[in-house]
């Protein structure tokens, strides 16, 4: 075999995070068009995205306990199969209260089916280059607003938004065949990674060992605090823009810049924590998510934006798959699936204040000056609960890698 299979796991992780994450989060690009087709409030819609995130945190744990159980190809696939089928059905809806139950439910329980299987699947497949590889598959969801959202703005140019999210949607059922691509490791691959594991993650812990462990409790509190920070500012990036007096089409374009950055601060920091360490790193991203969130109050002109979306880019994706990598250390790959599917709840819920917050905000005082004040500070808050990760044991040395 000329190209080992785990770098196919690779491959078609990062493919299926970037279609489902993006459509996802395409929703930030039609949230202007809606509201003036329909409108619908930029609150109500935004609440969509709200109740994505808190059924998508539900979901996580029910999908990741069913990975460790059923492996990542049928929980994946069931989630490639009503995603399509939840964006169909919202570019129908008729109603706001139509559009956010469809919307937020059905699309939040769709995502959450490809984060912990495809995380804990690619962890149970490597021994070194375990942070590079999570962020190799992790830079997909990194190359969604790179991809779809330009789609879905060009889309929406042509063919108005409702016809852009049906079409959105049928196209997801296409990956369906990659999907089946998906395969546990064999025997001596996954004996070969947890022999790489910290001692503690050898032990592999319980689900139950390991949700009631100090160790999730600061890993749970810092996924929370570190999404609450950057959602809100993800989701309002483009209505804030154009708010600015930045073009629509230019607007868009600040998100791909974020989608790009993210890209390589997976890459970057993913190879700094095979390095470094994933503690140090996590903290040090967290940090400058914080101050890159606070820049964004004096952002006016496109170059602003284009700088900051490079730094904040860079921070808040290169942060995130770090918490898989962190979780295998602790956990070990007995209940993984379960435990990133716990902690991508917790997340979740920190998800699920930005989009809302931002709406009400700027319906209420007209800006999002506060939105940005708020979440640099619950960025720094993260940054200090990352502080107080437990030490891990040495890792003992890595046999070779098998192809």
């Amino acid at each position: 075999m000329t190209l080992p299979y785990r770098w196919i796991i690779v491959a078609v992780g990062a493919l299926l995070g970037c279609v489902a994450l993006g459509a996802m989060f395409s929703l930030a690009v039609f949230l202007a068009p809606i509201a003036t087709s329909t409108g619908w409030s930029r609150t109500g819609i935004s609440s969509a995205m709200t109740l994505n995130f808190l059924f998508m945190g539900a979901g996580a744990l029910v999908w990741g306990a069913a990975s460790d159980r059923y492996g990542a190809r049928p929980v994946v696939a069931t989630g490639v199969v009503l995603l399509g089928l939840a964006l169909t059905l919202a570019s129908r809806a008729a109603t706001l209260t139509q559009f956010q139950l469809v919307y937020g439910v059905l699309v939040g329980l769709a995502a959450s089916a490809f984060f912990a299987p495809l995380m804990a699947l690619t962890t149970a497949w490597f021994d070194r280059h375990r942070a590079l590889a999570v962020a190799l598959v992790s830079a997909g969801m990194g190359v969604a607003p790179m991809t779809i959202s330009p789609l879905a703005r060009w889309l929406i140019d042509a063919c108005e938004w409702r016809t852009a999210m049906l079409l959105i949607g049928l196209g997801t059922w296409l990956l369906l065949p990659v999907a089946l691509l998906l395969r546990r490791a064999p025997p001596a691959v996954a004996a070969t990674a947890t022999a790489a594991d910290t001692p503690l993650a050898i032990a592999g812990m319980t689900a139950r060992q390991a949700l009631g462990s100090r160790e999730f409790l600061v890993l749970g509190l810092t996924f929370f605090a570190c999404c609450a920070a950057h959602s809100g500012p993800i989701f309002h990036m483009v209505s804030y823009a154009i708010v600015c007096g930045i073009g629509p089409m230019a607007a868009v374009s600040i998100y791909s810049v974020e989608g790009l950055a993210g890209l390589a601060g997976r890459l970057l920091l993913g190879a700094l924590a095979d390095r470094l360490g994933v503690k140090h790193v996590i903290v040090a991203g967290l940090l400058l998510q914080a101050l890159a969130i606070a820049g964004y109050l004096f952002a006016r002109e496109l170059r602003d934006f284009y700088l900051l979306a490079l730094v904040f880019g860079t921070a808040y994706g290169g942060v995130m798959p770090l918490y898989a990598v962190l979780a295998r250390d602790y956990f070990g790959p007995r209940a993984l699936g379960t435990v990133l599917g716990a902690a991508m709840m917790l997340s979740s819920l920190g998800m699920a204040f930005g989009p809302l917050a931002g709406g009400w905000l700027f319906d209420t005082w007209g800006g999002y000056g506060w939105l940005f004040i708020g979440s640099c500070l619950v960025g720094v808050a993260a940054a200090a609960m990352a502080l107080a990760f437990p030490p891990l044991r040495p890792r003992p040395a890595a046999a070779a890698q098998p192809a």
